[in-house]
């Protein structure tokens, strides 16, 4: 099993003509994703590789193909709007990987998608994978194994690194989830680590956040209140000046708060052990994980 996605799967790909999109798109129908449209204004009628069908709007996309799930690969300046297209049109599912999306669109946004009952992962992230199932959007599919870890993360480059050395220890995943940096996203720590609480197959998770904001303290006290599955977690950022922005646009450490240190701390209190560098994610796993 995996959590968000399933066999039912069918994906348009908001930006598929674009070079971006189009490069991923193949890849994730080489890994045997449905991709079952494609959207771009101007270019329907086309055919994508042949096969998959370009339409003008989302909603003739889903209309025609019966499409369940978004994935965006369109400019920043129109990305918020292609999320709401595809919440308007009826996608229970949308993956935004654009980066750079101002956070005063996703203000609009967010609100938008909650309003029409889709779940929104992004903006400015690598997508989710699950292996065996699907691949949404720009998770390398090479580095992952069928297994019972189930990992969730902040940053798309960590989420790599860790997914490679959980693989090359033998130990595959659920599903492989990075939800983004941005001050405003969608789908957050505490709805992927629901998600995995309530998942059979997922036997235990990685949880990988970084300075800025409280997302993981508060899912720091969730996991204390609610979840017996082994965690392990990690914070990137620890040696991060105050005020400066690293990376992501949340991730910075504001009058005092969003400190690694502080993050370690509730994450510590709550039985949760936090690895100091990211090699050290698997031994810890090992530790605390009575297979």
């Amino acid at each position: 099993m995996a959590i968000f996605v399933d066999k039912d799967t069918r994906v348009v790909v908001q930006g598929i003509t674009g070079r971006d999109g189009g490069f991923h798109t193949r890849e994730m129908m080489a890994y045997g994703t449905r991709v079952v449209a494609g959207c771009t204004p101007g270019r329907g009628g086309q055919k994508f590789e042949g096969s998959v069908p370009v339409f003008d709007t989302v909603k003739q996309a889903v209309q025609e193909t019966g499409a369940n799930t978004s994935v965006i690969f369109v400019p920043p300046a129109g990305a918020a709007g292609a999320i709401m297209e595809a919440a308007d049109a009826g996608c229970t599912l949308i993956v935004c990987i654009t980066e750079g999306v101002p956070t005063v669109d996703m203000v609009k946004a967010w609100p938008y998608v909650q309003e029409k009952g889709a779940r929104l992962i992004g903006p400015n992230c690598p997508g989710l994978l699950a292996p065996g199932i699907a691949k949404l959007g720009i998770l390398p599919a090479s580095i992952v194994k069928e297994g019972p870890v189930g990992l969730v993360s902040r940053s798309g480059t960590l989420t790599y690194e860790v997914v490679f050395q959980l693989t090359a220890a033998g130990l595959g995943q659920t599903t492989c989830l990075g939800i983004g940096g941005d001050p405003v996203i969608g789908t957050n720590f505490l709805d992927a680590i629901e998600a995995f609480n309530a998942d059979p197959a997922t036997e235990a998770f990685v949880m990988i956040g970084e300075i800025g904001g409280d997302a993981e303290e508060k899912a720091a006290a969730y996991i204390k209140a609610h979840v017996k599955k082994p965690v392990v977690s990690f914070i990137a950022g620890r040696t991060a000046p105050p005020g400066k922005r690293m990376g992501h646009a949340g991730a910075i450490v504001s009058g005092g708060s969003g400190t690694a240190a502080e993050k370690k701390k509730a994450l510590e209190a709550a039985g949760i052990p936090v690895a100091d560098r990211p090699m050290d994610i698997v031994p810890k796993l090992k530790e605390i994980w009575k297979r």
